[in-house]
C-alpha cells in the first residue's frame, strides 16, 4: 500500500512540473506580445512580472525534487533519517524564497491594477505571495517534529 501511495504522490507532483514547464513555454511568453502603447508603464510593470515568475521556477523545480527524495526516502524505509529532515529543510528555503519573489513583485501589481481599475489585483497579489510562506511554515513543523521523532528513536535505541 505504501508503495502505491508515493507511487500517486510521485506522478502528481511530475504532472505538476510538467504543468509549469508547459506554462512557461506556452503561456508566460503570449501574455508578453510586445506590450502596449497606451501604457507604457504597465508594459514594464508587466516585463518584470513575466521575468519574476521565471525566476520562481528554479526554487520551484528544486523543492519538486527534493520531495521526490523525501518520497523515495518513504519507499526504501528512511523516513526517519537525517536525509529526510535535509529535503524538508530544502523544501522550506525553497519555499521561503519563492515566496520573497512573489512578495517582490506585488509592487509591479499597482500600476496594472491602476490602469486597469482594479485595486483588488493587488490584494490579489498579496494572497498569492502568502501561499509559499505557509508552505514553508509547514515544511518547518514536519521539519522540527520528524527532527524530534529522530532523537527519541535514537534514545531509544540506546536504552536498549
Amino acid at each position: 500500500m505504501k508503495k502505491s501511495s508515493t507511487l500517486i504522490l510521485k506522478t502528481v507532483i511530475i504532472l505538476i512540473g510538467t504543468w509549469v514547464i508547459a506554462l512557461c513555454i506556452f503561456a508566460l511568453p503570449s501574455v508578453w506580445k510586445g506590450g502596449s502603447a497606451e501604457f507604457p508603464e504597465v508594459s514594464i510593470a508587466l516585463l518584470f512580472i513575466i521575468f519574476g515568475l521565471y525566476l520562481t521556477t528554479i526554487p520551484f523545480f528544486i523543492a519538486l525534487w527534493q520531495t521526490l527524495k523525501l518520497l523515495r526516502y518513504i519507499d526504501t524505509n528512511q523516513a526517519f533519517s537525517d536525509l529526510s529532515v535535509k529535503a524538508l529543510k530544502n523544501i522550506k528555503c525553497c519555499a521561503i524564497i519563492i515566496g520573497l519573489l512573489y512578495m517582490g513583485g506585488v509592487p509591479f501589481l499597482f500600476p496594472i491594477a491602476d490602469a486597469d481599475d482594479a485595486p483588488g489585483a493587488v490584494v490579489i497579489g498579496f494572497a498569492i505571495a502568502y501561499v509559499p510562506f505557509i508552505v514553508a511554515v509547514f515544511a518547518a513543523v514536519l521539519e522540527k517534529l520528524l527532527q524530534s521523532a529522530i532523537n527519541m528513536k535514537s534514545k531509544n535505541d540506546l536504552t536498549v
